[in-house]
């Protein structure tokens, strides 16, 4: 004789979809931070900033570029006040990879974060500066971990 379920009766088997709750975002808020003002409003003549980049191992002349940077700010009337340089070897996730930044959410690794928070603290800058490019995202996880706006010298 088979078993058969009887009738009206459960078996601990719940078969149901889920709700989907809030997937038109025009009725949702938007959860994220209010995009920074632009470099320019806020590197002002005077200012103080902490100047970062981020380069590959491959890039022999990183310390021109930085050197260049820095020139350019200067002639804006911008103070560097420290500098920072994350560099990415071929130990890091192979060749392919050196280009590439070492986090999505920050460019940079978070101690290279840490350090250069500390020096922002340290130095009493206004802003911190990147050689790189940013993505809004990076721009506003950056700020909110340094305390002050993260910039972008070099704008996609």
């Amino acid at each position: 004789m088979r078993w058969r379920p009887r009738p009206g009766r459960s078996y601990g088997v719940i078969m149901y979809r889920y709700r989907r709750r809030g997937r038109h975002a025009a009725k949702r808020p938007d959860p994220r931070p209010q995009a920074l003002p632009s470099g320019e409003s806020v590197l002002v003549a005077g200012a103080g900033v902490v100047l970062v980049g981020f380069f590959s191992v491959k890039q022999k002349d990183h310390a021109a570029l930085m050197t260049a940077a820095e020139a350019d700010l200067a002639s804006r009337g911008v103070r560097v006040l420290a500098r920072a340089v994350q560099r990415r070897g071929a130990s890091d996730g192979g060749v392919r990879n050196m280009s590439r930044p070492f986090s999505p959410r920050t460019l940079i690794r978070m101690g290279k974060a840490r350090e250069v928070a500390a020096a922002r603290e340290e130095a009493g800058a206004d802003a911190v500066v990147f050689v790189n490019p940013l993505t809004e995202h990076q721009r506003g996880v950056l700020s909110d971990l340094f305390g002050c706006p993260a910039i972008s010298l070099a704008q996609p």
